[in-house]
């Protein structure tokens, strides 16, 4: 996928956000029942990315004064999977992996893809102890990943393309804090995590391949936001809200940077320079981009991320993590193009 990107004033969203504001919860649809507030129930990561300034600046809150907004951490995909399965969020972020297997047999979750947080980059990398100085020199030894999730579908690629296979080496199914605390009693030789363990292994250790490198072999991967489909189809107002402050936050990281880190570095207790730098490892895309052939798309043309999904069923189908891969076309449906085309322009 392409990394250009166009920088876009702020006070053009906001003005849209606040008109959005006078609307979001007007009609039937979108009004709760009894007069109390609309739950509207968000997963959320410490990923540094567009997403954490809209949960930072109260975005929704402040669009949304007639719901009752909360925002619940996970630490990773799996969890927010299981998350949606049990009907306790509307809205999540999770890996592209995670995505795809939520929806395919045997989960078929029912939720669509609503946007691209970001395209995963130099925040998720293969870091090895120092005196390993490539990803073939790890032919025997011991590697950490969250299985299933992106990074375990870029060190796969990583593997394939030094020519081993994952019998080559000795996987090991570790959330990123676990690998750190692996990496530091001596228990693994390498790890394929993300940011902010990624930051850690890195301070004593050496990175052999990013995920933008992997990406620009042909193995992209992305953080990605989906809504249930039933809260879609009874709030479309609240829908629109949520996809007019994530553009808003954008916007904001591509026109001013620094406030953006600022707000993420309190999220994440990181000082700004500290978050405008994992910030930067990202790829972010404003609505209006991910309308793009390359991205989301448009009603009646769907985007390439479809077949990136279909790429990542293949990985995972071949994990034995889900039953059978989806036809491209099943992935083209669940892209909610209808509801991006509502706010772009």
């Amino acid at each position: 996928m392409p990394s250009h990107l166009r920088r876009i004033a702020l006070p053009a969203a906001a003005t849209a956000l606040v008109a959005l504001t006078a609307t979001a919860c007007g009609d039937g649809a979108d009004a709760a029942t009894g007069g109390g507030k609309t739950p509207v129930r968000i997963a959320y990561q410490s990923i540094p990315n567009a997403d954490l300034v809209v949960k930072n600046h109260r975005l929704l809150e402040k669009a949304l004064p007639d719901a009752d907004v909360k925002w619940v951490k996970f630490d990773s995909g799996a969890d927010v999977n299981t998350a949606v399965i049990a009907g306790s969020v509307d809205f999540a972020l999770a890996g592209s992996s995670p995505i795809t297997k939520g929806l395919s047999e045997p989960l078929n979750i029912p939720y669509k893809v609503l946007w691209i947080h970001d395209l995963i980059g130099e925040n998720e990398a293969l870091v090895a102890k120092k005196g390993i100085g490539s990803v073939k020199a790890l032919k025997g030894k011991k590697i950490a990943t969250p299985f299933g999730s992106t990074s375990h579908y870029s060190l796969l690629a990583a593997l394939e393309s030094a020519g081993l296979k994952p019998s080559d080496v000795r996987l090991v199914d570790l959330q990123p804090q676990d690998a750190f605390s692996a990496w530091q009693r001596g228990d693994i030789d390498a790890a394929y995590v993300w940011t902010p363990s990624l930051t850690e292994l890195k301070k004593d250790g050496k990175v052999l391949v990013t995920s933008r490198e992997i990406a620009e072999q042909g193995k992209p991967t992305a953080d990605l936001g989906v809504v249930t489909e039933d809260f879609a189809a009874k709030h479309p107002k609240i829908v629109d809200a949520w996809l007019t402050a994530e553009d808003q936050a954008v916007k904001l990281a591509k026109s001013d940077p620094d406030k953006a880190a600022t707000a993420i570095g309190a999220e994440l207790n990181l000082s700004p320079a500290d978050a405008k730098k994992q910030l930067a490892q990202l790829v972010l895309l404003t609505a209006e981009q991910q309308r793009g052939a390359d991205y989301l798309g448009k009603p009646g043309a769907p985007g390439k991320l479809a077949g990136s999904l279909h790429d990542a069923a293949g990985f995972l189908k071949a994990q034995k993590a889900i039953d059978a891969v989806p036809a491209r076309s099943a992935f083209e449906k669940d892209l909610a193009v209808k509801e991006l085309s509502r706010v772009a322009d």
